[in-house]
C-alpha cells in the first residue's frame, strides 16, 4: 500500500514566521539600546551595530551626571507606597464584587468597568485639580507638612485604586469554589477572616500579577509627576532620565542608550522574579486571548 503523504503544514510555518517577525520587532531595539550604550560617541554616530571596545564606564558616568541615585530612590518609594495602598483597597473591593451579594453590585461593578474606557488624558486636569483641593484642604488642618502638591500623596493617592486590578481580581476570586465558603462559615469564619486566610492564600498568582502591572506603571510614569512636582525632590527616574536626555547630556547618545538601560533594569528584575505567577495569573483569570 502507497503511504499517504501528510500535507505541509502551511498554517504552522506561518504562525512561526509571525512569531519570529513579532519577537525581532520586539527584541530588536532593545538589543540595540544596550550595544549603543557600550559604545564610544563616534560609534553612535557612525552607525555601528557593535562595539570596537566595550566602555562599561558609560553606565558609571551616566548614573553620575544624570544624579539617577536621587531619582531611583524617589521611584522606589512611590513604587513601594503605590502597591502598599493599591492591594489595600483593591483586594477587598474585588472580594466585594465577587463574594458579597448586595443591592446594586452589578450595576456599580459596570460602572467601574466603564472608567477603563476613558482615556488617561482625559482625567488628567480633573484628577489635578482634585489634588490640589485635597492639598489645600489637608493644608488647614495639619500645615505644609501634609501638602499633596510636590509631594507623595500626589504621586502615590490617585493610583491606589485601580479599575483594572479590581476587574483581574475579581475575575478569579469569583472562581473560587463556594463549598471553601460554606466550610469556613461551619467554622465561624467571617468574610474578613475568609478573605485573608483563605481566598489570598489561593490568589498568589493573580496578586504578583496586579503587583507587576502597579510596578510598571508606577516605574514609567512620567506625565503624571512633572504636572504635580516642581522639584527633584519626589521625581521619579522617568522623570530624571528626561531631564538628562533633554538638558544633562543632549548630544551624548551613548550616554543615552546608558541611562535607559539603568532605567529599565528593575523591570526586568521583576518580571525575571515574578514571570510564573504573572503568566498564571493571566492565564487563571478569565483574560487569555
Amino acid at each position: 500500500m502507497a503511504k499517504v503523504r501528510k500535507p505541509f503544514p502551511w498554517r504552522t510555518v506561518f504562525s512561526y514566521l509571525i512569531l519570529i517577525v513579532g519577537v525581532i520587532v520586539a527584541v530588536l531595539p532593545f538589543m540595540w539600546m544596550v550595544s549603543s550604550s557600550l559604545m564610544t560617541q563616534a560609534e553612535v554616530s557612525l552607525g555601528r551595530i557593535v562595539p570596537d571596545e566595550p566602555q562599561p564606564q558609560n553606565y558609571t558616568e551616566a548614573w553620575n551626571r544624570a544624579n539617577f541615585g536621587r531619582f531611583m530612590w524617589n521611584s522606589t518609594r512611590i513604587t513601594v507606597i503605590t502597591i502598599v495602598g493599591l492591594l489595600l483597597f483593591c483586594i477587598p473591593a474585588a472580594y466585594a464584587f465577587a463574594r458579597m451579594r448586595f443591592v446594586g453590585r452589578n450595576v456599580l461593578f459596570a460602572i467601574m468597568l466603564t472608567t477603563l474606557m476613558i482615556p488617561d488624558i482625559v482625567t488628567l486636569i480633573p484628577n489635578f485639580l482634585t489634588i490640589i483641593w485635597l492639598g489645600r484642604f489637608s493644608a488647614t488642618i495639619c500645615g505644609e507638612a501634609c501638602a499633596w502638591y510636590n509631594n507623595w500623596p500626589a504621586l502615590t493617592v490617585p493610583f491606589m485604586a485601580s479599575a483594572f486590578s479590581i476587574f483581574l481580581l475579581r475575575q478569579f476570586f469569583a472562581q473560587i469554589p463556594d463549598e471553601l465558603w460554606d466550610a469556613a462559615r461551619i467554622d465561624g469564619a467571617g468574610h474578613l477572616r475568609f478573605m485573608v486566610q483563605i481566598v489570598l492564600p489561593l490568589s498568589r498568582a493573580p496578586v504578583m500579577t496586579v503587583i507587576t502591572f502597579a510596578f510598571i506603571g508606577s516605574w514609567n510614569s512620567l506625565l503624571w509627576p512633572l504636572l504635580v512636582t516642581q522639584s527633584d525632590d519626589w521625581r521619579p527616574v522617568a522623570a530624571g532620565l528626561t531631564k538628562f536626555v533633554n538638558s544633562d547630556a543632549p548630544g551624548d547618545f551613548h550616554l543615552q542608550m546608558a541611562a535607559s538601560v539603568i532605567m529599565i533594569v528593575p523591570i526586568l528584575i521583576m518580571y525575571f522574579f515574578t514571570q510564573k505567577q504573572f503568566t498564571e495569573g493571566i492565564a487563571t483569570s478569565g483574560l487569555k486571548g
